[in-house]
């Protein structure tokens, strides 16, 4: 092979796991490390931008003698852990001479092309059951549960169709908060014990960005603001769209067949916040695609993060619970990935969703626009904003305490 094939396959593999790292939602500062840490091994002289919707390479050999850019438009990724498990072992097989740069780029190539590893059925019950634990999480009665679950499942009917459908992908967000919004108000005809805001919001929990706007915030204090600010703002306009769908809806359907008087009913028990979280801990691993040999660690990752925070909490308050939860997932997350050798982020995104407070957000945009309250709580916006932060915070600490050994 000639100096200039050779170079030609490096740079070819590297802008290939670029952009397949990219598209399951790896952060900016995360990627760029793993990507350089790969040219290194590859020696490869290179620098990386990474946003949430563009990718920038510039590479060169030791010599200088070639050097190639690249810029592509990319769309914002989605979370996929099983596939970022698969490329991780991909890398460390390269990196160990197991395979060649052309093995390595086809293997690439098939986990791209692999099918999703849950089907229709068990993705469509995910949603459904992470609705109705986010309703029992909330505390709020088992009719908000069981509505909330069948319209969490009405939900994830239109993500089908938007894939079907480039306007509907657009779309998606507010004809979602719209629609579910109607039916809530269409149930208290014939159940006027639910509250309506809340099963609106449970409903449509798994569209609420609270991740990506955690996301965002921990790459703001890697100061990595190109990035961090893009994938705040995105989040902040997501939380708008949904926001507004969920208003519209309820306007229609208050001229359509007037207000239903809200009838109190009773709250679930105490015990049913843990039922939640293991129902949405299973949930999680569906939705985010985990493969099932790492299930049981991501699963233990939840209990890890809500028993610590609500410990925590009870001595040092909320926001600092939260802390304390994300600083105790954060040390599990990286023990797992010292352990296993595999990312430590399989494991601390599926915890990390217990924690994020992206409900919270929009309790408090409704508060404030509306007046109204959806739940009894006060200064829940900066409340939000205190947990946002003590998250970011307590992944941070856990990272300077016990050093995470993979890039990603």
């Amino acid at each position: 092979m000639t100096q200039t094939d050779d170079f030609y396959q490096k740079r070819r593999f590297i802008i290939r796991l670029g952009k397949a790292l990219h598209k399951l939602g790896t952060t900016a500062y995360r990627l760029e490390d793993n990507l350089q840490s790969i040219a290194n091994f590859l020696q490869l002289r290179a620098s990386f931008i990474i946003a949430p919707t563009s990718l920038t390479f510039i590479l060169s050999d030791d010599d200088d003698d070639q050097q190639y850019n690249h810029l592509v438009r990319v769309p914002p990724g989605d979370i996929d852990l099983g596939s970022l498990a698969r490329i991780d072992e991909l890398v460390d097989e390269l990196t160990s001479g197991e395979r060649t740069l052309a093995e390595a780029i086809e293997r690439l190539n098939e986990i791209d092309k692999k099918p999703p590893p849950y089907g229709f059925l068990l993705t469509f019950l995910a949603y459904g059951a992470s609705s109705g634990a986010f309703a029992m999480l909330m505390r709020t009665s088992w009719n908000d549960v069981f509505w909330s679950t069948l319209l969490g499942f009405v939900a994830y009917l239109f993500v089908v169709w938007s894939e079907r459908s480039r306007s509907v992908t657009e779309m998606l967000e507010p004809v979602v908060a719209l629609t579910t919004s109607l039916l809530a108000c269409a149930i208290t005809l014939i159940d006027p014990s639910i509250n309506v805001p809340m099963v609106i919001l449970s409903s449509i929990i798994a569209f609420i960005p609270g991740l990506s706007l955690t996301v965002g915030l921990s790459e703001l204090a890697a100061r990595h603001l190109m990035s961090g600010t893009a994938r705040i703002m995105d989040g902040v306009m997501m939380m708008f769209k949904l926001y507004f769908g969920a208003v519209l809806g309820m306007a229609f359907a208050e001229l359509f067949w007037g207000k239903v008087e809200f009838i109190p009913p009773e709250t679930t028990p105490m015990w049913t916040s843990w039922v939640a979280v293991t129902i949405l801990s299973f949930s999680l691993v569906i939705l985010f695609k985990a493969r099932l040999k790492d299930a049981p660690w991501g699963i233990i990752s939840g209990y890890v993060a809500y028993s610590v925070s609500v410990w925590a909490g009870g001595y040092l308050g909320v926001a600092l619970g939260a802390f304390v939860g994300a600083f105790a997932l954060g040390i599990y997350s990286n023990l797992f990935s010292r352990f296993m050798n595999l990312p430590s982020s399989i494991v601390r995104l599926l915890g990390l969703v217990v924690l994020v407070p992206g409900s919270k957000v929009y309790i408090g945009l409704n508060s404030l626009i509306s007046g109204e309250q959806m739940i009894a709580s006060t200064d829940i916006g900066s409340q939000a904003f205190l947990i946002f932060m003590s998250l970011v915070a307590g992944i941070i600490f856990s990272n300077v305490v016990l050093p995470h050994r993979k890039t990603l």
